[in-house]
């Protein structure tokens, strides 16, 4: 898909020089495709509302976009070892272009399941593949900071989404119309990436297996950072379906007031990607993630015993800024594990982005035990522990 010239090289990526602003701008400018998945959220209203559908129907919405992340993983991977990294997020990229086009041409429930179902698929791939595909632009003094350059960038695509729907249903006349303003960036960004040289990476020797990807779990500290991964994704999706939650219970908000605290949430994620990004060219990302992950567990702790409204802004904004980051960290962290295993390293991360949702069923019923969001917070607690036993494992490597 690319005239992408093949090389061998005889050193991991982590150890070759940055490549030039000019490469490095469209991959990370990627990261805000791979950011439209999070549009699933307000998507699933819409439709929900447009067919009719009861909630427990609507939510198997989420569920066609996020199965894909277990299914597609590791075969992602395993093409990235035939066809190169770059043409693997081009693939995406084209998946991704389809899905947007779909609820334009064909509004109709199953379509709307399709779309949701290629939306998944794209962005599967798009994670396996873009983080590794920085590896080959970016050194590995610099490599945790560029992956949280492009979270930051993801944020934004993340937040933009609900505005630009609300934008589109007042001004062109539906909700839908995002969907086009969508597909003219993943084009945009597909074009800008072909249009770039990059060197494709193929790995010598024999190609990996599913077994022999699986088996990289038997690194100890790949384990470990698996399920950190897990617990950072818990974390993630537990704080945007708890915050509207606590805010209805501990502080008497009606639902759509209470929505808000996901945009607060969404808003301070964003603003620490940027910021923290920009610090680990200074920090070092295992102090950096340390002191995160105390604030959050502080933060959370504090909120199982709050009823006020302003404060309770506060302590979300708070954990949003302080968690910001640790996705980056921890997957920065596993590929400079084993340089030369990134890709099958990468599809066993993005993995645990689907096993990540399990904690929002755990939430349910910790919540449900607890007669509270109480419940659902000691859940997030939990898993803040763990990160913080994952960052204190963590060894760095000297660039």
């Amino acid at each position: 898909m690319s005239n992408e010239p093949t090389t061998q090289p005889t050193q991991a990526p982590a150890a070759q020089a940055s490549a030039p602003f000019s490469k490095i701008a469209p991959v990370i400018f990627g990261f805000f495709i791979m950011g439209f998945v999070d549009v699933v959220g307000i998507a699933t209203s819409h439709v929900k509302a447009d067919f009719n559908l009861s909630e427990f129907i609507a939510g198997f919405l989420p569920m066609a976009v996020f199965v894909w992340f277990l299914v597609c993983s590791i075969p992602t991977s395993l093409l990235m070892n035939k066809i190169g990294r770059k043409n693997t997020v081009l693939v995406s990229m084209v998946i991704t272009f389809v899905a947007m086009l779909i609820p334009l041409l064909w509004y109709t429930l199953p379509m709307a399941l399709v779309a949701f179902a290629l939306l998944g698929i794209g962005n599967a791939i798009i994670q396996v593949a873009l983080n590794p595909l920085l590896t080959n632009v970016v050194n590995g003094a610099r490599l945790t900071s560029a992956l949280n350059y492009g979270q930051f960038i993801k944020a934004i695509a993340s937040f933009l989404g609900p505005i630009i729907a609300g934008f589109a249903a007042a001004q062109l006349g539906s909700w839908k119309m995002l969907f086009p303003i969508f597909a003219a960036c993943t084009l945009l960004s597909g074009l800008w990436l072909v249009m770039t040289q990059i060197n494709r990476e193929i790995p010598e020797g024999k190609p990996s297996t599913f077994g022999e990807c699986f088996a990289l779990l038997g690194d100890r500290s790949i384990l470990l950072f698996f399920l950190g991964i897990l617990c950072v994704v818990g974390v993630d999706v537990g704080m945007n379906i708890t915050t509207p939650k606590f805010l209805m219970e501990r502080c008497g908000l009606d639902i759509n007031a209470a929505g808000y605290g996901t945009s607060v949430y969404f808003a301070a994620r964003t603003l620490g990607a940027l910021i923290g990004a920009s610090l680990m060219l200074k920090v070092s990302p295992k102090k950096f993630f340390i002191v995160s992950i105390i604030v959050t567990i502080a933060a959370m702790a504090v909120m199982l015993t709050m009823h006020n409204l302003m404060a309770s802004w506060v302590l979300v904004a708070i954990i949003g800024f302080a968690v910001a980051n640790i996705f980056g960290i921890i997957f920065g962290a596993a590929l400079q594990r084993l340089p030369a295993k990134a890709n099958e390293i990468s599809g066993l991360m993005i993995m645990g982005v689907a096993g990540g949702g399990v904690f929002s069923i755990l939430m349910g019923l910790a919540a449900g035990a607890a007669g509270g969001q109480s419940g659902a917070i000691m859940v997030l607690i939990a898993c803040s522990v763990y990160l913080l036993l994952c960052a204190l494992s963590i060894k760095e490597k000297k660039a």
